[in-house]
């Protein structure tokens, strides 16, 4: 019996000591491996509406901002800017006939005052100012066609990685409707999920390490930007015939919820790839346990 005591208390109390070490370190340490890779998603919406004629990426291609990623036939642009041009020129030909016309009938009304009604010389007066009209309006007319004309020319607005490209060179692509997915390159931050007893005495700024299931051998480090200040409630919510949705729970067990923690951090070396929607592990280290 005592030497079983002898073996059985130095093993109590190792155990003891791990269990009190690892509450320790899940104290000043929080760690969750509910966390996942994100980035702002760009949606590239064609302002025009066309058949592709050039279709210059590739999917799953990184670009740099301002390159192209592919054109719209712009032959039917072309002939709006040509038309609206001709209106163009048509309206200033029109304000330089009334201008003229103004400018002749006020010289003759000062040779010969009387001359000219007053009435004729205000409703020459009014054809000057709508022809300085019209002719704004079809300068507007052309600017528009220009734009049009170069939005026959998609181009990349940031840095990124082109994911899930479907388009090939003759598909038509609708003005206002998004077509492709560029993964801004310079947005990537790390989204973890910790239990809301976890996150006491943690805020913003503290240290994280990120460890991504695609690299499990280079951790990096991350700053905490922003922890969430609400979650969707469950509860409550209308279901069926509009009655309150509520999910069974025990008395006596009471999880704890989880709150979204963003982490932004330095891109890491050249090596590791960083994949919307992967996997990671997160762990906080407190600030009050530096």
């Amino acid at each position: 019996m005592f030497k079983k005591l002898i073996f059985t208390i130095p093993l109590v109390a190792l155990a003891g000591h791990i269990l009190i070490n690892k509450y320790e370190q899940m104290d000043h340490y929080p760690w969750t491996r509910d966390a996942q890779v994100r980035a702002h998603i760009i949606q590239i919406t064609p302002r025009v509406t066309g058949p592709i004629i050039h279709l210059a990426v590739t999917d799953d291609s990184e670009v740099k901002k301002g390159d192209l990623l592919f054109e719209i036939d712009p032959s039917i642009y072309k002939a709006d800017l040509e038309k609206a041009e001709a209106q163009e020129q048509q309206a200033t030909e029109q304000l330089k006939k009334a201008k003229n016309e103004e400018s002749r009938s006020l010289a003759l009304s000062r040779r010969q005052p009387g001359s000219v009604p007053i009435l004729n010389l205000n409703n020459l007066h009014i054809a000057v100012t709508t022809a300085q009209a019209n002719l704004a309006a079809a300068k507007a007319v052309v600017h528009e066609a220009k734009l049009n004309l170069a939005f026959t020319k998609v181009i990349a607005p940031a840095d990124g990685y082109i994911t899930n490209l479907n388009l090939r060179e003759g598909t038509q692509v609708v003005a206002n409707q998004p077509t492709v997915a560029l993964i801004d390159k310079h947005s990537f931050w790390v989204e973890g999920f910790f239990k809301e007893t976890d996150l006491q005495n943690v805020s913003q700024g503290d240290m994280g390490v990120i460890t991504l299931m695609m690299h499990p051998d280079q951790p990096f480090e991350g700053k905490i930007s922003s922890i969430g200040y609400g979650i969707s409630q469950q509860d409550g919510s209308t279901g069926n015939a509009l009655l309150p949705t509520v999910n069974p729970n025990f008395e006596w067990i009471r999880l704890a919820q989880r709150i979204p923690v963003k982490f932004h951090f330095e891109m890491p070396q050249d090596d590791i790839q960083l994949r919307v929607g992967t996997t990671a592990s997160v762990k906080i280290i407190k600030e009050e346990s530096n």
